[in-house]
């Protein structure tokens, strides 16, 4: 190795170090990055500029969709699978595009544990009682076996798109039963409805990686609840394409996401799809 190779080497890993201690300090991994609006989908804004390489760049965990509506999207342990409307899964290509999605870097603030037979309306309610605010953002994991777990996905749209919750009458359900997995989700605060989606928004993916969906609801036998704080949102949104007229403001907002969202155990506290 010569000098001036030398001095890069040393040079990146003072500078790789400098990062992680600024992380340390500053909070940066308790941050959400999200690409655009739960309310641009709401509007019929199905195509983005951003790439799975994009967003993975910002995150290891986290959820959205693909351009065109075309399968719901689950980002696990730095992976990325697309969930098609017929409950299968497989992983996407770095250069799939999204036109939402919302990720962080996941790290265990408190975990729950379920030892016995719970709903989702239980579950929810019991992260409710242990947060640390409801006015932060939390990443929510749930590992284990559910006895049964609802779930649904949107067919992919052609243009000249119709608005989300049109798009969402005819979704394909898909009810999975005795099954292992992982639900990946978020719990994003009332006030930032039309952002994000407030409430509980959620999805799932088998051990397998084979399988999942959007939940509608579910019932766990046993396992962990792990949550991830974060005080922090960075939002980027798209320069291109329909978003820069698109119209997204309206008094009745809320009821919109509610009726994309479809039958739900509690108004207040979950919320839109994709």
């Amino acid at each position: 190795m010569d000098n001036h190779s030398g001095a890069y080497e040393r040079f990146r890993d003072w500078a790789t170090s400098l990062l992680k201690q600024r992380q340390t300090v500053t909070g940066h991994d308790d941050e959400v990055y999200q690409f655009s609006t739960i309310g641009a989908l709401l509007e019929g804004v199905y195509d983005g500029d951003a790439t799975v390489a994009d967003i993975l760049r910002h995150g290891d965990f986290g959820l959205g969709t693909f351009n065109h509506l075309d399968g719901e999207m689950v980002i696990l342990d730095g992976v990325c699978y697309r969930l098609r409307a017929d409950g299968t899964a497989s992983r996407a290509a770095p250069t799939d595009r999204t036109p939402f999605a919302a990720v962080t870097r996941f790290h265990s603030d408190l975990e729950i544990a379920i030892e016995t037979r719970t709903g989702r309306a239980e579950v929810t309610e019991a992260i409710d009682r242990q947060i640390r605010s409801p006015n932060l953002i939390y990443a929510i994991r749930i590992t284990g076996h559910f006895a049964e777990l609802h779930t649904r996905t949107v067919m992919a749209q052609k243009p000249p798109y119709p608005p989300l919750t049109q798009a969402t009458e005819e979704q394909a359900e898909t009810v999975f039963t005795d099954v292992s997995g992982t639900v990946v989700g978020f719990r994003t605060p009332d006030f930032e409805q039309g952002i994000s989606v407030a409430g509980y928004h959620l999805h799932f993916l088998n051990d397998e990686r084979t399988g999942g969906g959007h939940i509608l609801d579910f019932i766990l036998d046993r396992g962990t609840v792990a949550v991830s704080g974060a005080s922090q949102m960075h939002l980027s949104l798209p320069t291109s394409g329909t978003f820069l007229g698109a119209q997204l403001s309206g008094d009745d907002l809320a009821e919109r996401i509610g009726k994309a969202e479809g039958p739900r155990e509690d108004s207040s506290r979950d919320g839109a799809r994709p």
